[in-house]
């Protein structure tokens, strides 16, 4: 059974990173959601990925603010408890960054990390 997160569970949305996650399941079916996932590889050691998924799994949990829905799976929440993800538009680009106090490292463009 899937299971809803709670901020001091796990992660959070900004509200930058909620709006832009709107805009871009404006696009997309109903019912829609953003899966974030931790694997290994990238030039720190795990990296980060961000993916459209219409359906949980039984070992996903969800975190909802302002009408849209993140997905996470369990074992890639014990790398992200405490994070916020973020959406960040500057000079050297736009990009969702994940603001993670687990990391002890992370690459230049912010989509690596070590732990």
């Amino acid at each position: 059974m899937t299971e809803t997160l709670s901020a001091y569970q796990g992660l959070t949305i900004s509200e930058r990173g909620a709006r832009q996650i709107a805009k871009l399941l404006a696009g997309e079916a109903q019912g829609t959601m953003l899966r974030v996932t931790v694997s290994g590889g990238g030039c720190s050691g795990f990296q980060y990925a961000f993916a459209f998924d219409d359906s949980k799994t039984e070992d996903d949990l969800s975190y909802t603010r302002d009408g849209v829905t993140v997905i996470i799976d369990a074992m890639s929440l014990e790398y992200l408890k405490g994070s916020e993800i973020d959406y960040v538009d500057d000079l050297i680009g736009a990009a969702f960054r994940i603001h993670n106090p687990n990391a002890t490292a992370s690459c230049g463009c912010g989509t690596s990390f070590a732990v």
